[in-house]
C-alpha cells in the first residue's frame, strides 16, 4: 500500500519534459518494489523531428518508450529508454500500460510496425513481463477482432479475473472491454463509450472503480460499483486550458497514481498556448507531462489544475 505523506513537495510545472525529443506523454508510473523508487514510462514522441509537410506524422512513429524516476513523485531524472525486445514489437511503440499482478510485472505496449506519414497504419497489443522493471519478456500478442487497436489499461475484478479496456479504432475509436482470467487470453465483451476516445485508466479509488479517458476535449470520467456496470459523469475534466506556462492546453491521456485516500492524475499537455509556439508553428508538436490531485464528492471527481500539488508517497 502507497500512503501519500501530509503535506509533501509541491510539483512543478511541468512535472516532467524529456531532454531528448521534448515529446513525454502517454504516462504509466508504478513504485519499483525493490529501491522504493517511482518508476514512470511514457511514449516518448519526436517533437523535434523537422517536418515540411503539417500533415506528416512521422513524429509520432519511430518512438521508443522513455523511462523516468522519482524518489518523492515530484521530481523526476531522465533514465533513457526501456529496453523492449524488437521480436515482439516493432518501430513504434505507444502507450505503455504497466502493473505488477499476480507476482510480477506487465506491460501491454501499443505497437506500429513501421514508420508512418499518416493514420492509415495497422496496430497491435503485446503483452510482456518483467521481475525487475528493466528486462522484459516477450508474451503473446492479443487478439481483439481488429487491426486497429490501441491503448491498453487492466483493472483486476473483485470476483477474481481480469477486464482490459482499449481503443478500437474499427468501432469509431470508442473504449472496448475485454475478459480474462489468466492475462494472456482475452474474450471481447462490451463497447463502453459511445463517443470516440482514447488513453482509458482504470483504477480502484474510495470504494469504487473508476475509468478516466481522454475524449479529446477534455478528460471523460466514468463511475462504477462493481467493474461492469458504468455510470458516465456530465461534462469532462481538465477541459479548460490552464493559467499557467507549460499548462495552457486541455489535458490528454491520463494516467492514476492512487495513495491510501488520495489519487493523483498526470496527463500530457500540447504546447501550442506557449510563447514560443507564435514563433514556431511546430512547437505545438511538444508536449509535457503535469500532475494535478483528484478531488471526489457524492461520486463526482473533479481537478483543479491551478491549485499547488503536494506529492509524496512513502511505504
Amino acid at each position: 500500500m502507497l500512503l501519500a505523506a501530509a503535506g509533501g513537495t509541491v510539483a512543478p510545472k511541468p512535472l516532467f519534459r524529456d531532454p531528448v525529443h521534448d515529446g513525454a506523454a502517454d504516462a504509466s508510473t508504478v513504485r519499483d518494489r525493490r529501491t522504493g523508487e517511482w518508476v514512470m514510462f511514457y511514449t516518448n514522441r519526436r517533437a523535434d523531428l523537422p517536418m515540411d509537410d503539417p500533415r506528416d506524422v512521422r513524429w509520432v512513429h519511430g518512438t521508443a518508450i522513455g523511462v523516468a524516476r522519482s524518489k518523492d513523485g515530484a521530481h523526476w531524472t531522465y533514465g533513457g529508454t526501456a529496453e523492449i525486445p524488437r521480436a515482439c514489437t516493432g518501430e513504434t511503440l505507444w502507450a505503455p500500460e504497466v502493473q505488477w499482478l499476480a507476482g510480477q510485472w506487465h506491460m501491454w505496449l501499443t505497437v506500429v510496425p513501421g514508420v508512418f506519414r499518416d493514420w492509415n497504419a495497422p496496430r497491435f497489443i503485446v503483452h510482456l513481463t518483467s521481475p525487475d522493471l528493466k528486462d522484459w519478456t516477450c508474451g503473446e500478442k492479443l487478439e481483439l477482432g481488429s487491426d486497429r487497436v490501441i491503448d491498453a489499461s487492466v483493472l483486476a475484478l473483485p470476483k477474481g479475473g481480469y477486464q482490459l479496456f482499449f481503443n478500437d479504432e474499427r468501432q469509431d475509436k470508442a473504449i472496448v472491454t475485454a475478459d480474462s482470467d489468466d492475462l494472456i487470453h482475452w474474450t471481447v465483451k462490451d463497447r463502453l463509450t459511445r463517443t470516440p476516445g482514447e488513453g482509458p485508466k482504470a483504477f480502484r479509488w474510495k470504494g469504487r472503480y473508476w475509468l478516466i479517458s481522454d475524449a479529446w476535449k477534455g478528460l471523460l470520467v466514468m463511475r462504477s460499483d462493481d467493474g461492469r456496470h458504468w455510470t458516465t459523469q456530465p461534462g469532462h475534466i481538465l477541459a479548460t486550458p490552464g493559467l499557467q506556462p507549460t499548462d495552457r492546453a486541455k489535458g490528454q491521456h491520463p494516467d492514476i497514481v492512487v495513495a491510501g485516500d488520495r489519487a493523483y492524475i498526470l496527463y500530457f499537455v500540447h504546447q501550442d498556448g506557449e510563447d514560443e509556439a507564435k514563433a514556431s508553428p511546430d512547437w505545438k508538436r511538444r508536449s509535457v507531462l503535469q500532475i494535478a490531485e483528484l478531488t471526489e464528492k457524492d461520486g463526482v471527481i473533479s481537478v483543479d489544475r491551478e491549485a499547488p500539488t503536494h506529492v509524496r508517497l512513502t511505504r
